[in-house]
């Protein structure tokens, strides 16, 4: 097989099994084409009717699993339908009914993989925070240095839209505990555990549940194997004991004899500095120096060098969204950070820099912003937008940071960059610590709203973002 291929139609490693399929989403729906062109019997199901009509209208069978049992092999359940908490779908009270498994598309791809005679590497990277960029980064690094590599899984594209890959290529795949907890064989060469904090707590019923499937990325795996592990957190590090591939401690703040880590803005193991992350502008802070030690012994322990990894770290360009360099003006820095949808996100990006001027606000969460006062003191001025600006403004007034509620991004954008002028701070940055329904479709369409209007500004252009 090629490094990066389809086997021909005659490659049907699930001929004879019964596969359901259900939530037809972004992945939903390919994914029971894929298994269909090899060679399962597929029935599909959604709970919305365009979903199940785009289905009908690409040839599959419909079966509502609420009227009947289940009659299939496996069952591969949207992540984001939930199988046991905090109310199972009826699909998968059926399915545990019948005895039948319920799995995730990783693990149907790793079926193929492994069918096709291909020893591909799989490599999956978790945490509570940090596992799209560092799994993005671990493929730049990859691929930059000629090694061949497919990125997706919770990242973006689905696992069973990837290309099949020959046995010296790689599979580098986000994992989030809805999927970790839905596979069955896959065993990852490479597993990376980032951190743990309390999330998906009604999905897990607790945070020993949620650990216990992030623990998963582990499971399957020999001496022959590595798992990185965060030492940032007590809960990552607890996860040490029992642990069969080689261990490698990561940390971005401190020294972990051993492995991989941060001093500073210097990324080092036992034999010196790997690569100075101040050439790294698309990783800022200490949450990205441990994303890059994630990534660098990752690379490391797969046969990439020390000049590779470094780079790699340098010339990447970051994820959309996530502290991304959107602009600059007159040495004014601009910064997306509209995922940052809650203040936990927020405050990584506040700690990044010395002096913002920030805009907030949208559909803020519970707690809203009180838990970012350490950092207030960073804050040259807020311009607050969205639902719960005013909500916010109450916050920032008590606490005696400088701020203006203007309501649109549209407003908040020039009146941003007019603040940091006057105040002399040398970053804008959108890092939003609330969702973004009540203005816009999602965070993606917020960031490039952002985008777009500091693009005009600096065309000075502002009537046509208008």
């Amino acid at each position: 097989m090629s490094s990066a291929s389809r086997p021909g139609t005659g490659f049907r490693p699930f001929a004879g099994e019964r596969i359901a399929v259900v939530g037809l989403g972004r992945a939903g729906l390919p994914a029971a084409a894929r298994l269909r062109d090899w060679g399962a019997e597929v029935t599909c199901w959604d709970d919305g009717a365009p979903a199940r009509a785009a289905a009908e209208a690409a040839g599959f069978v419909l079966r509502d699993p609420a009227q009947g049992s289940m009659k299939a092999d496996a069952l591969l359940l949207s992540p984001g339908i939930p199988h046991t908490l905090p109310k199972p779908h009826p699909a998968a009270e059926a399915a545990r009914a019948a005895g039948v498994p319920i799995l995730c598309d990783v693990e149907f791809l790793f079926r193929a993989v492994r069918a096709a005679g291909s020893r591909a590497a799989f490599l999956g990277i978790t945490g509570t925070n940090g596992k799209s960029t560092t799994t993005a980064l671990l493929h730049h690094i990859l691929t930059g240095a000629g090694r061949v590599s497919e990125v997706g899984g919770n990242l973006g594209p689905a696992a069973l839209g990837l290309n099949m890959l020959g046995s010296e290529g790689f599979y580098t795949l986000e994992m989030s505990s809805y999927s970790l907890e839905r596979i069955a064989t896959v065993g990852f060469k490479v597993g990376v555990m980032l951190n743990l904090s309390p999330d998906h707590l009604d999905r897990h019923g607790s945070m020993a549940g949620y650990a216990a499937a992030k623990m998963n990325i582990f499971a399957r795996q020999s001496r022959e194997d590595f798992a990185v592990l965060g030492q940032d957190d007590e809960l990552s590090t607890g996860m040490a004991a029992g642990l069969a591939a080689k261990m490698i401690p990561i940390s971005g703040m401190r020294p972990v004899p051993g492995g991989i880590w941060a001093e500073g803005r210097s990324l080092r193991d036992d034999s010196g500095e790997i690569a100075d992350l101040r050439e790294a502008p698309a990783l800022p802070g200490a949450h990205n120096a441990q994303n890059a030690a994630a990534a660098a012994a990752a690379a490391l322990s797969l046969g990439l060098t020390r000049a590779d990894v470094a780079r790699g770290l340098h010339s990447f360009g970051g994820l959309p969204h996530r502290q991304e360099l959107v602009g600059q003006i007159g040495g004014l820095r601009f910064v997306n950070d509209s995922k940052a949808t809650n203040a936990e996100s927020a405050a990584r990006a506040l700690a990044s820099y010395d002096r913002v001027v920030w805009i907030a606000g949208g559909t803020g969460k519970e707690g809203g912003i009180e838990s970012l006062a350490p950092f207030f003191p960073r804050i040259a001025r807020a311009l607050l937008i969205g639902r719960d600006g005013p909500a916010f403004a109450a916050t920032l007034a008590a606490h005696g940071v400088p701020h203006e509620v203007v309501g649109r991004l549209e407003d908040a954008v020039p009146a941003a960059a007019a603040a940091a002028h006057a105040t002399g701070a040398e970053v804008v940055l959108l890092s939003p610590a609330a969702a973004s329904w009540d203005q816009f479709t999602g965070f993606d369409a917020r960031g490039d709203r952002f985008r777009a209007l500091v693009q005009a500004m600096a065309t000075g252009d502002m009537g046509r973002a208008a």
